[in-house]
């Protein structure tokens, strides 16, 4: 678990970056405008194989190796590997960028005076402290990172003055009116056609793939044994609390929600989209292992109706102009210093 505070300003200064995506939150589809910036742009400079000691210098403040290194093995931690050989020059070129612009921020602020309460810091840190299971792991974390106590709260303190200025010069500028989320919906028709799709709830008894025969048979008989229990009039969802292996449905009464066609394994998915609501499928055998499936529900395809949607667009255009925002602002700093990248 990482510790540093910092992403979320940096989020903001990255358009390329933005995750909020009116369309997907209803259909699944990208919306404009989303596309990988890579495939967009053109190729970044090359970045050295040895890098200086400074890489970068913001109104005469040196960035140095340590801290682009450090923000490299975050990045890395959060993704849960190394930075891919091929796209290392851009996504070395978004950091270096990315610690630039939070660099022109931290002066400004300090140039506005701009300050945080110690009780404002102290319940910051108490938040980041909850995200952690105990004290012990929470201190591990921090010698991990080879931070210390006080480092962290300087971290967090800078944060929020990036924050609380940006709060005045970009959120409160912020503002969506009802006529462009019209327009939004109106002009982008295919980002709200919603596949045929269905609700679904299932008993899953888990077997590995590669299980021999001997432990595969066992596996099926069991889900056999609940089928014919069901069939006899027993309860599904009581039958999928008791014995599903499914750790995220079972609870649930095996409950899996809506889906289309695409986003279950082939076999579960053609199998269910073959029942008639309130039908169960005979035992049915996929990568994950038997399932018994009963069909709850069966949409027609259809476009998600405006008023369904209305919110995702409002959040999806108020992320964009925020992006904007904060990006014209950044654009502003940087043209009035003095910005000098030795890479």
């Amino acid at each position: 678990m990482m510790l540093r505070v910092l992403p979320l300003v940096l989020v903001l200064a990255a358009p390329a970056c933005s995750r909020n995506n009116a369309a997907s939150a209803q259909t699944g589809q990208p919306a404009p405008g989303t596309q990988p910036a890579a495939a967009a742009q053109a190729a970044p400079k090359p970045v050295p194989a040895q890098l200086p000691d400074v890489l970068a210098r913001v109104n005469g403040e040196a960035i140095g190796k340590v801290e682009f290194e450090k923000a490299i093995k975050n990045i890395e931690g959060r993704a849960g590997g190394a930075v891919p050989a091929d796209q290392r020059d851009r996504v070395y070129r978004g950091v270096l960028d990315q610690l630039v612009a939070y660099r022109l921020l931290m002066q400004e602020t300090k140039a506005r005076q701009i300050e945080v309460a110690d009780a404002e810091v102290d319940a910051r840190i108490a938040q980041i402290q909850q995200q952690f299971p105990s004290p012990d792991v929470f201190k591990q974390a921090l010698a991990q990172q080879s931070m210390t106590m006080e480092q962290l709260r300087e971290d967090a303190k800078s944060d929020m003055r990036v924050a609380k200025m940006l709060e005045a010069e970009v959120n409160s500028k912020v503002a969506v009116q009802p006529q462009e989320i019209d327009a939004f919906y109106r002009d982008n028709p295919d980002k709200f056609r919603q596949g045929e799709r269905v609700r679904a709830s299932h008993i899953l008894i888990r077997t590995d793939e590669k299980a021999d025969a001997k432990t595969k048979d066992a596996a099926r008989q069991k889900a056999a044994d609940i089928l014919a229990q069901v069939k006899a009039g027993k309860d599904f969802a009581e039958l999928a609390k008791q014995h599903s292996q499914d750790p995220g449905s079972a609870a649930n009464g095996g409950d899996l929600g809506f889906f289309q066609q695409g986003q279950m394994v082939g076999a579960f998915e053609r199998a269910a989209f073959a029942l008639k609501p309130g039908e169960v499928s005979d035992v049915v055998e996929t990568p994950f292992g038997f399932h018994i499936i009963k069909l709850a529900q069966k949409e027609a395809a259809r476009t998600v109706p405006l008023e369904q949607v209305k919110p995702q667009i409002e959040q999806f255009l108020q992320n964009q102009q925020r992006q904007q925002k904060t990006q014209a602002f950044i654009e502003s700093l940087k043209a009035k210093g003095k910005v000098e990248i030795l890479i």
